[in-house]
């Protein structure tokens, strides 16, 4: 099916929210959104964005999927990098390069910033995600676990 890969705005914004919603079934964790409307208009659309977002559509402008993104910085290579946060494709319209594109789209913009690489996670269990990463030619990375403080965690620091 033909689509096209835009810049998400913020009259995108219940858009996006509901592919949210659906990525977070699709990772089992549906509980886990606290996004609304207005936090992502706070965070993705002011006048200093704290990520970005792709949106695939189909030609008849209907959302199918999105990568949400933000840049981070690596000191060992002096020179940033891209963080891809969330690929997601309605599974009605996945395996029709969607998200090729929308991977294509990222490493154009990667290549405009100057970024060293583009890194992310995939859920272990997620085996067609990684086939399709490894298709790319993304490399899981052993040597390295993914690290986190939660909220509560953070605040415990906090004096």
């Amino acid at each position: 099916m033909p689509h096209h890969i835009r810049p998400a705005t913020a009259a995108d914004l219940h858009t996006l929210l509901g592919l949210i919603h659906l990525k977070a079934e699709f990772d089992g964790c549906p509980a886990a959104v606290t996004a609304t409307a207005e936090k992502l208009n706070n965070t993705l659309f002011s006048s200093q964005p704290l990520a970005h977002v792709l949106l695939a559509e189909t030609d008849s402008d209907i959302p199918v999927g999105f990568a949400s993104y933000h840049f981070t910085y690596s000191t060992f290579r002096a020179q940033p990098s891209l963080w891809l946060d969330d690929l997601f494709i309605k599974s009605e319209h996945r395996n029709q390069s969607i998200g090729t594109d929308l991977i294509q789209r990222l490493c154009q913009i990667a290549h405009e910033h100057g970024c060293g690489r583009i890194d992310w996670t995939v859920d272990i269990h997620n085996q067609g995600g990684i086939r399709f990463y490894e298709r790319m030619g993304g490399k899981l990375q052993t040597q390295v676990h993914l690290c986190r403080l939660s909220q509560a965690a953070i605040a415990q620091h906090v004096s």
